[in-house]
């Protein structure tokens, strides 16, 4: 079920004695990648608490339509675009009444209203009420506006009545609000993306760096989570806001940003180092600020740590992918360090033009692997990004097979 990875899943909970079945399908939904929030009517919190759902969930439960707080900023209309999927389960006869003849009259129905998303139903009711014409006028009348039932199962009922009714189990549901969605080139990989610069400190006020902006190295994220990849993102200092569905980890230093990507090695399956991250550092930082008192200034530079070619040396290697940002000779030199640090596939680029460099909106890029490259014309970094994320998951599933 890799396709619920990343995917944003807003669960409706109906009143009904299945809703102690939420608590457990929550935790299915974000067992296989999905973030969940919850939608609980009136009767649904009878049966369980807000409380509950709340902790499983790790979100806020939400269950007034007319919020406002929420409503200061349209909060049922961005969860309506927040959500992927909307799946109520339980799905009583009255709400399927309701939302089959239009109704808005509380927040679950005006969401599913509002919303563009797939919507789906788990019913779950007595045997007589899912039998009753009117509930079978409505299920098809759900059925004809594309709107998805999963079930109802049979069996034993609370009541003690035995037929169809019972909500389907958390995994079933599970599985079938996975099979809602095509699958994504790297769905349920578990991918570490270094990005930005790094500083290094001279003394308290001062460092050295570089002019990377990071754009590129967040886009390739953004482009990695909407592939369904699973996504840490190591960041060097930039003003880039976080993509959405990734985990990002601020880092300053090349040490602090090798140190993190070390961290991650133990799940990590596909690694890109995109930071253009400093090869030398101060062998000693100034514990207060350098007065200005000569004419000149002798700073000794060590090594730092070379990120990309540990990881690719790694006893738990993951596929590794690497950049070259060069000035001259750029295929020369880049397929020299796809060689040396044993890469699987090395990004060129030509960072002397500045249309395409540093601080660019636009890239233009030379994916080179053993046997062969490819050219990829000057466009948007964050289209480039979906090109070479595309590249990158077709060498990934080649190399693992």
């Amino acid at each position: 079920m890799k396709q619920l990875s990343n995917r944003h899943i807003l669960l409706g909970v109906t009143g009904g004695i299945a809703a102690y079945k939420s608590a457990e399908l929550i935790r299915r939904l974000k067992d296989h990648g999905a973030e969940v929030r919850v939608v609980m009517t009136a009767a649904a919190m009878e049966f369980i608490t807000p409380l509950t759902l709340q902790a499983l969930s790790g979100n806020p439960v939400h269950t007034t339509l007319l919020d406002p707080e929420a409503e200061a900023g349209m909060g049922h209309i961005e969860l309506a675009r927040w959500a992927d999927l909307i799946l109520v389960a339980p799905a009583s006869a009255d709400f399927m009444a309701r939302l089959a003849n239009g109704r808005g009259d509380d927040l679950l129905t005006t969401l599913c209203l509002a919303t563009a998303a797939p919507v789906a139903l788990a019913p779950a009711m007595n045997q007589g009420m899912w039998r009753d014409a009117a509930t079978q006028a409505n299920a098809a009348t759900l059925a004809s506006r594309k709107i998805a039932l999963f079930g109802p199962a049979a069996g034993e009922q609370a009541c003690g009545d035995v037929g169809p009714g019972r909500m389907l189990e958390a995994e079933d549901l599970a599985a079938h609000a996975a099979g809602v969605f095509n699958s994504r080139s790297l769905d349920g990989v578990h991918l570490t993306i270094t990005a930005g610069p790094t500083r290094e400190a001279i003394d308290p006020v001062r460092y050295i760096s570089n002019h990377s902006s990071g754009k590129m190295g967040y886009a390739l994220a953004a482009a990695a989570a909407d592939a369904g990849a699973i996504v840490t993102l190591i960041s060097g200092p930039t003003n880039l806001p976080c993509p959405e569905r990734v985990t990002r980890v601020d880092t300053i230093s090349a040490q602090d940003m090798f140190d993190a990507t070390m961290g991650t090695l133990d799940n990590c399956q596909l690694f890109i180092g995109c930071a253009a991250v400093a090869d030398y550092r101060p062998s000693s930082i100034a514990e207060q600020k350098i007065k200005k008192d000569n004419d000149s200034m002798h700073i000794e530079l060590v090594r730092n740590p070379d990120i990309v070619s540990t990881v690719a040396k790694h006893s738990k290697r993951p596929i590794t992918v690497g950049f070259a940002a060069e000035t001259q000779d750029l295929l020369h030199y880049a397929r020299g360090k796809l060689e040396r640090k044993n890469l699987d596939l090395i990004i060129a680029n030509d960072v002397s033009n500045t249309a395409i460099g540093f601080n660019a909106n636009d890239n233009a890029v030379t994916a080179i692997w053993k046997d062969g490259d490819c050219q990829i014309p000057q466009m948007g970094k964050s289209q480039l990004a979906a090109q070479l994320i595309s590249l990158i998951a077709e060498k990934f599933f080649a190399a693992k097979n």
